[in-house]
C-alpha cells in the first residue's frame, strides 16, 4: 500500500538538514554563487552530519536511508543553495552505478571510501556532442589482455575537479550505428581513480546558475585500467546507466521541490511587506494568485517526488513515474522561480535579494540528466503504446 507517513527518524533527518541548510549554507549561498566558489569545508560539514552519500548501505559504513529520505534531505539543502545540494547528490549519483552493478570488492574499496572520508565522486556520461544521446557517445575502450585501455573526453561532469573516483560510460566502437539497439550493447561502465595516469580535470564551466557547484571537463588520455574497473559486464553500460536515471530522477524533484518552497517564501515576505497604492501588494489579485500557484506546484512536486522516491524503496522502480517527478518538478521550478522575480518586480531583477539567483538556479533542473523534451518523449511513448492506460 503506497503510505507516506513520515517516520520519526525521517523527520529528525528533515530537522537536521533544515538546520544546517538554513544556519550555515543559506547565509553563504550569495557569496558562493557570485564567485563560483566549491565550498569544500561546508560540504565536509554536511559530510559529518551524515547528509552525504546517505543512501550506501549500512555494511559499508553508510547509514542505508531510503530514497524517500534522502529526497527529503535534498528538499532542505536545496532550498538553501540549489548549486550546494547539486554537489551533495552527485556524489549519490556517482556511486549509484557501484551500488547497482559493482561487485561486493568494489562496493568494499568505493563505497567504503565515501563513507571513511568526506571525498567526492563523479558520474560520466554527457560529452561534447553526446548529452541526451548517452548511444551517440565517442569515449571508447579497448581490450589489452587483462586490461582495458580508456580514451575520451566527458563534458558537465558535476565534481568533476574535486572527484576521487569517476564512474564513467565508454563504448567498444565509436563509429556511429543507425541500429541503436547494437550501439547500447557496445556500452560498458568503469569506475576509474582520480590518480591514474592519464586522467586529467579540463576546463571549469563558467554556468548561468549553480554556481556553487563545480562542472568541468574529464578527459581520458589512453588510461590503463586493470579488469577489476568493470561494472557488471561489457556491454551492460547502457542497462546500468538507465537504471542509474531512474533511480537519481526523484533527487531532481526533490531539489525542485526545494527551490520552488523557497520562491513561495520570500515571495509570500516581500508581498506582505512590499505597499502599493498604500496596500501590501499581498492584498492584489494577482499576487495571491501567483502565491497561489506556488503552493500547488510545491504540493504536486513533492507528491510526484515521493511517490518515485517510494516506488524506488519497493522495488518497483518506474522510469515513467520518475520522469514524471522530474519533467514536473523542473518545469513548476523554472515557473516558480520566475514568478517569484515578478513579484519582486525591478527588485527581483538584481541581485539584493535572492530570487533572480533561484531563477538562474532552476533553468538547470530543465536540461541536466535528460532534459525536459526528452522526459516528454519517453512519457508520450509510454502513453501511445498503451502502457499508460
Amino acid at each position: 500500500m503506497y503510505d507516506l507517513n513520515f517516520t520519526e527518524e525521517q523527520l529528525q533527518l528533515r530537522k537536521t538538514a533544515r538546520d544546517f541548510a538554513r544556519s550555515k549554507i543559506a547565509p553563504v549561498a550569495g557569496q558562493l554563487d557570485e564567485e563560483g566558489h566549491f565550498p569544500a569545508e561546508l560540504l565536509k560539514e554536511g559530510w559529518n552530519l551524515g547528509l552525504m552519500n546517505c543512501e550506501v548501505p549500512e555494511e559499508f559504513g553508510g547509514l542505508g536511508l531510503s530514497c524517500l529520505s534522502h529526497c527529503m534531505i535534498l528538499e532542505e539543502i536545496a532550498w538553501a543553495c540549489a548549486g550546494v545540494n547539486t554537489s551533495m547528490a552527485a556524489n549519490a549519483l556517482g556511486s549509484l552505478p557501484i551500488m547497482i552493478a559493482g561487485t561486493r570488492e568494489q562496493k568494499e574499496k568505493y563505497l567504503g571510501w565515501l563513507t571513511r572520508e568526506p571525498i567526492f565522486a563523479a558520474y560520466c556520461c554527457s560529452e561534447p556532442d553526446a548529452g541526451s544521446d548517452v548511444a551517440g557517445m565517442r569515449t571508447h575502450f579497448v581490450k589489452d589482455g587483462d586490461s582495458y585501455v580508456l580514451t575520451g573526453q566527458k563534458r558537465w561532469i558535476t565534481n568533476g575537479g574535486h572527484a576521487s573516483f569517476y564512474t564513467v560510460l565508454a563504448t567498444s566502437d565509436p563509429k556511429p550505428e543507425k541500429d541503436l539497439k547494437a550501439r547500447n550493447r557496445k556500452i560498458a561502465a568503469f569506475v576509474v581513480d582520480r590518480d591514474l595516469a592519464g586522467v586529467k580535470v579540463g576546463k571549469k564551466e563558467n554556468k548561468m546558475g549553480q554556481r556553487a557547484s563545480n562542472t568541468t571537463d574529464v578527459i581520458f588520455d589512453e588510461v590503463r585500467l586493470p579488469k577489476e574497473a568493470l561494472l557488471g559486464q561489457e556491454g551492460e553500460g547502457f542497462k546500468i546507466a538507465m537504471k542509474t536515471f531512474d533511480r537519481s530522477r526523484p533527487w531532481i524533484a526533490a531539489g525542485a521541490a526545494g527551490l520552488i518552497g523557497r520562491a513561495l517564501h520570500e515571495s509570500r515576505a516581500y508581498a506582505l511587506e512590499r505597499k502599493t497604492f498604500g496596500v501590501p501588494i499581498a492584498a492584489h489579485q494577482a499576487i495571491q494568485f501567483i502565491l497561489a500557484d506556488m503552493a500547488v506546484a510545491l504540493e504536486a512536486t513533492r507528491s510526484l517526488c515521493h511517490r518515485a522516491a517510494w516506488m524506488v524503496d519497493q522495488g518497483k522502480i518506474d522510469s515513467i513515474v520518475s520522469s514524471m517527478a522530474k519533467l514536473y518538478g523542473a518545469d513548476m521550478a523554472m515557473k516558480a522561480t520566475t514568478d517569484a522575480v515578478q513579484v519582486f518586480g525591478g527588485y527581483g531583477y538584481t541581485k539584493e535579494y535572492p530570487v533572480e539567483k533561484l531563477m538562474r538556479d532552476a533553468k538547470l533542473l530543465q536540461i541536466y540528466e535528460g532534459t525536459s523534451q526528452i522526459q516528454r518523449m519517453v512519457i508520450a511513448k509510454h502513453i501511445l503504446s498503451g502502457d499508460g492506460q
